[in-house]
């Protein structure tokens, strides 16, 4: 071997790398891009703040005292949709509000519902007592009332024309003549 000849070096075998299926790897990718645009979707849903327009979401509630409310058979009718807890303060602040409003307005073609959200039934009804409500107000089982109208607390009151379009909500509590004032915006349209 002379100075400018290189040594030889005998080339190991490398290892065989796994290599996937073309199909494989094509899946995978669909997979990501399935679960990135769920989490965008997700994302967006929860900054999109409560639906304040469009065709109010149906629902069925059955309350406390068994009486049973149907959106969707209240067409014709002007209904406010108050989502509340016990344990909520603001809540109580404006209770006496809804009843008062309720008792003025229930003779006239108006609605209240209330939606009572993650609360236990004792206490439910001890609150409902409290405050001598006497519209219907019943448990939001599993929250899919609250989900579908994307509530972000309570309370929040949504007000459905005769339509059955939602015209609106109301986050906080209510505070006199809010509630009135918006009840005989609706009152004053035409209904066929």
């Amino acid at each position: 071997m002379t100075m400018n000849e290189p040594e030889s070096q005998e080339l190991s075998p490398q290892p065989a790398r796994p290599s996937w299926p073309r199909a494989g790897i094509i899946i995978t990718l669909a997979f990501l891009l399935a679960v990135l645009g769920l989490l965008a979707w997700g994302l967006k849903k929860s900054e999109a703040g409560p639906r304040d327009s469009g065709q109010a979401p149906d629902f069925t509630l059955t309350g406390y005292d068994g009486r049973v409310a149907h959106l969707a058979e209240l067409r014709g009718k002007v209904v406010i949709i108050n989502f509340w807890a016990s344990w909520c303060l603001p809540c109580r602040e404006e209770a006496a509000y809804l009843e008062q409003t309720w008792r003025k307005y229930q003779d006239q073609g108006v609605v209240f519902i209330g939606v009572d959200y993650v609360d236990t039934e004792k206490e439910a009804r001890a609150y409902i007592k409290e405050f001598d409500i006497t519209y219907i107000n019943g448990p939001d089982l599993g929250t899919k009332i609250a989900q579908s109208y994307n509530i972000k607390g309570v309370p929040e009151t949504y007000y459905v024309d005769k339509h059955g379009v939602l015209r609106g909500v109301q986050i906080g509590p209510l505070q006199s003549p809010i509630l009135d004032q918006k009840i005989d915006e609706l009152l004053a349209e035409s209904y066929p």
